[in-house]
């Protein structure tokens, strides 16, 4: 980790430069429970679990809604991953714009920067409770519904720390990591059209997307810009003016290896 100049009033977050591909899993533990949505997670897990003990009369009423929640967890992000962050709907709306560099647009331009790597609270989290808490409500009333809930913050949790290690300088232990980590550098080094589940790759089989060869495939020339392209950016000019502003390094596939076949699976890309 290499830290840059301090001003006054800076958080940790704002200055230090985080770059997963420069760091070890030591790095990162540490970097992970010290970002504030993470301790934001944690905390919104617990107080759902003690909430959803306290509520409950059986123990089906906890059981049964949490399940459910983490099985139906990875569509809900399959879905909003492939067709609400690549989409082109959101960059072409001045309103949105903004929204979408941040939890997604950065991310494909720089995929080992951990400060945007991780999604938004301000988007997450609504996100968890549409997709959680109506189910839990109908399966246990308050208690299922605080338990959903719980469950699938939790699993929002599991989900962050596994993206990390897709992108760290390490190679994971177990293989069911390794192939996750080989699946998600693809979509972002190789062809951005494949793998859009992170932790869970179930629908992409479903749907024809899954693809765990590289080189199967053509490398994309939009793998990076996900779509905002340059005629785009005359077209919404208003992304590119946000990334000069924060200074988003631009990656193209000139600049860039293409890191997903390698067979160490490290992420040596600087």
């Amino acid at each position: 980790m290499t830290d840059t100049a301090a001003k006054p009033g800076d958080s940790i977050w704002s200055r230090d430069k985080y770059h997963l591909d420069k760091m070890n899993l030591r790095d990162l533990t540490v970097a992970y429970f010290r970002y504030p949505d993470i301790l934001v997670y944690i905390f919104l897990t617990l107080a759902g679990a003690v909430t959803a003990v306290m509520a409950a009369t059986h123990w089906l009423q906890l059981a049964l809604p949490a399940l459910v929640a983490v099985v139906i967890y990875p569509l809900a992000w399959y879905l909003l991953h492939r067709y609400v962050l690549h989409s082109q709907a959101l960059y072409k709306s001045k309103h949105t714009a903004e929204v979408w560099a941040r939890i997604h647009y950065a991310h494909h331009q720089d995929p080992h920067d951990l400060r945007v790597l991780f999604g938004a609270l301000y988007t997450t989290l609504p996100t968890v409770v549409i997709v959680t808490m109506p189910v839990g409500w109908l399966l246990g009333g308050v208690a299922g519904m605080a338990s959903a809930f719980a469950a699938g913050v939790a699993t929002t949790l599991f989900y962050e720390f596994c993206h990390c290690i897709q992108h760290l300088r390490y190679v994971p232990k177990w293989g069911v990591l390794q192939r996750m980590k080989r699946y998600h550098l693809m979509h972002h080094f190789r062809n951005e059209n494949y793998n859009f589940g992170i932790t869970n790759f179930f629908w992409d089989r479903i749907t024809g997307t899954f693809q765990p060869e590289p080189a199967a495939v053509p490398r994309s020339e939009t793998v990076f810009n996900i779509g905002y392209t340059e005629a785009q950016k005359k077209r919404y000019p208003w992304v590119a003016e946000l990334a000069e502003k924060q200074q988003i390094h631009v990656r193209t596939v000139a600049d860039q290896d293409d890191i997903s076949g390698h067979d160490d699976i490290t992420t040596r890309a600087a």
